[in-house]
């Protein structure tokens, strides 16, 4: 048992990490395109059926690029698509979404205080929601409201409101923001798989066949490309914030979401203003602090009482242990400086990452953690500053590989 929590532990941060290198690809090239989109000039002289061109300088070496809104007249030999990238960050985020949220759905996805569901039931929840979002925004871009993009953008922001919301009576802080995030994502990535790639494989058709391509695909293409481009920072934002429980772990976190969805449009509106030459509008970085001023102002507002959490049946197997009243002993005298309501450590006034390990919900809440970085590891406490002694760490790995059992 216990080799087997060490190596999903590793598991779990191959995939993160792969998630991590493709988001970056993915972000990257879609960051370049979009800036060098806005970017290009109208010439004369320029190639029949040519939009525009752009100069670039890199690496040592000259670019000359020229954009066709439909295509050439003729397809050139070789031809990179970008795809994969996209492809590749959700299948790795669906991945890792597994690992951590399904796989330990007792402790990372269900709140019994929030909806007192089977793990099961939990993820089936969580299969839906990503399936019928994408069908409920696909309809929205193909209803009479995806004639008019600002009209579009706003009913799609409400929709991303209600669905925050929706989130957080569902499941736990942590799992609301990932889960959200995953929405978003699975949008965007259907949007490559199941509307660009496909309408620009159908201009390739026709250019093959002798006939010339329909304007409308690409228009299509590029509307979905635009909603890609202005969620791109709030995913982000919601994907790393399981490290911040100041985010999604207080009252207002799903107000606090759908605030970031408006500080990341502000921010992309300042780089798409910026690479299309039509200005500097640094008004967007101030509104944008304004909001995030508001967030942190969110994240400390008095929280309404809901009754003391209900532990899970794991949970309860954990404190019925016989070893826990030793092991709580242990993690009170030697975390609980840092990791307690009100933290004694010099310089520590919240508890770190929003670990409280004072009551006997806490222990057994993080009954993982403990394991894995105080009992399996060395990495907690940091240099270990209480002292704790080997024997109270082997202590922990018998609770938790007997509770586990």
């Amino acid at each position: 048992m216990q080799d087997f929590a060490i190596a999903w532990d590793w598991l779990s941060f191959a995939v993160r990490w792969l998630h991590v290198i493709t988001g970056i690809a993915w972000i990257g090239s879609s960051f370049y395109f979009i800036a060098l989109d806005l970017g290009l000039k109208q010439r004369p002289g320029l190639p029949a059926g040519a939009h525009g061109e752009e100069w670039q300088v890199h690496g040592g070496g000259f670019y000359h690029i020229q954009k066709y809104l439909v295509a050439p007249a003729e397809l050139p030999e070789h031809l990179t698509w970008f795809k994969w990238e996209s492809y590749s960050t959700w299948l790795s985020g669906f991945a890792m979404l597994a690992i951590v949220y399904y796989a330990g759905a007792d402790l990372y996805l269900v709140d019994p205080a929030v909806l007192d569901v089977s793990a099961p039931v939990a993820i089936l929840i969580s299969l839906a929601s990503l399936a019928v979002g994408w069908l409920i925004y696909d309809l929205l871009c193909k209803s009479p409201l995806g004639n008019d993009d600002t009209k579009l953008m706003v009913v799609l922001y409400v929709v991303l409101v209600a669905i925050a919301w929706g989130y957080t009576q569902l499941f736990t802080g942590r799992a609301a923001f990932l889960h959200l995030g995953a929405f978003t994502a699975t949008i965007m990535s259907a949007n490559v798989f199941l509307i660009i790639i496909p309408n620009q494989k159908i201009v390739v058709a026709d250019l093959m066949a002798g006939r010339k391509p329909d304007p409308k695909y690409g228009k299509i293409a590029k509307t979905r490309s635009l909603h890609n481009n202005y969620l791109t920072l709030p995913v982000i934002f919601l994907m790393l914030s399981n490290h911040y429980p100041l985010a999604f772990g207080t009252e207002f976190n799903w107000v606090i979401a759908s605030l970031i969805f408006l500080i990341g449009v502000l921010i992309r509106h300042y780089f798409n203003t910026v690479h299309a030459r039509k200005g500097r509008p640094h008004w967007t970085w101030g509104l944008a602090a304004v909001l995030f001023i508001i967030i942190m102002w969110l994240s400390t507002a008095p929280s309404v009482l809901t009754g003391e959490p209900k532990l899970s049946a794991l949970q309860q197997q954990m404190v019925a242990s016989a070893h826990f009243p030793a092991v709580r002993d242990t993690v009170m005298g030697r975390c609980g400086m840092c990791h307690s309501a009100e933290p004694s450590y010099e310089g520590i006034h919240r508890a770190p990452k929003g670990v409280v390990l004072d009551t006997d919900q806490g222990i057994a809440s993080h009954a993982r953690e403990i394991y894995l970085q105080a009992g399996r590891s060395h990495a907690m406490p940091p240099a270990n500053v209480s002292g704790i002694t080997e024997k109270e760490r082997a202590l922990i790995v018998a609770w938790f590989e007997e509770g586990r059992e």
